[in-house]
C-alpha cells in the first residue's frame, strides 16, 4: 500500500494508506485547494461518492466536519482509514454504487463530493447530474472533481472553478 497525507485540520500530517492501483487519490495540493475554497466546514455532514481511499470525506472531518459517509464499491481501504484514525464515532465507510447509494438516500447532506473514475465517468454522468442536487441539504455545496476533458455539470450555479493539471475542481451550490 501507498500513503498520502491529511493535508490540514486536526489530523494534519497523519497517513492514509491507498492501494497501489486501482485508485486514483485526489493530490494534497487538490486537497488543500479544495478546502480554502470551500471555507469552512464545521459540523458539516459529509458525503464523499467514489471514496476510494476516503481522503476528501476524511479532510473534511480533519477540518471540523461533524459526520462523513464514504461511498465505495470497495470500501475496505476507507474502513481501514476510518479505524487507523479512531473516527469509527464520526465516520461511516459503505459498500455502494455510488449512484444507487444516491437514489436510495433521503438524507441531505451539507457538502457532497464526488470524483468518479474518470474511465466511468461518461457512464454515470447523467445520473449523478440528475441524483446529487437532491441529496443536498438547503445551503449545501457540491465539489466534483473530473477530467478537464470530460467536465460532470451539475444544474446548480457554479461557485468556482480551477484546474490543477489533469484534474478540475468545480463546486456547485446555491450561495
Amino acid at each position: 500500500m501507498a500513503e498520502i497525507r491529511v493535508t490540514g485540520g486536526e489530523l494534519g500530517g497523519r497517513r492514509l494508506h491507498v492501494p497501489k492501483t486501482g485508485v486514483r487519490p485526489t493530490t494534497g495540493r487538490v486537497r488543500e485547494a479544495i478546502f480554502s475554497m470551500l471555507g469552512g466546514v464545521e459540523g458539516a455532514r459529509v458525503l464523499d461518492l467514489f471514496a476510494g481511499s476516503g481522503a476528501l470525506g476524511i479532510e473534511a472531518l480533519s477540518r471540523g466536519a461533524g459526520f462523513a459517509t464514504l461511498v465505495d464499491t470497495r470500501p475496505d481501504v476507507a474502513r481501514r482509514n476510518i479505524e487507523a484514525l479512531d473516527l469509527s464515532g464520526r465516520a461511516e465507510a459503505v459498500g455502494a454504487d455510488a449512484v444507487r447509494f444516491l437514489g436510495r438516500s433521503r438524507e441531505g447532506f451539507d457538502l457532497v463530493t464526488c470524483d468518479p473514475p474518470y474511465r466511468l465517468a461518461d457512464r454515470v454522468a447523467e445520473e449523478l447530474v440528475r441524483l446529487i442536487p437532491g441529496a443536498l441539504a438547503q445551503g449545501g455545496r457540491a465539489v466534483i472533481e473530473s477530467s478537464p476533458k470530460r467536465t460532470l455539470d451539475l444544474k446548480l450555479p457554479l461557485l468556482t472553478e480551477r484546474n490543477y493539471g489533469d484534474t478540475m475542481i468545480r463546486i456547485y451550490g446555491d450561495e
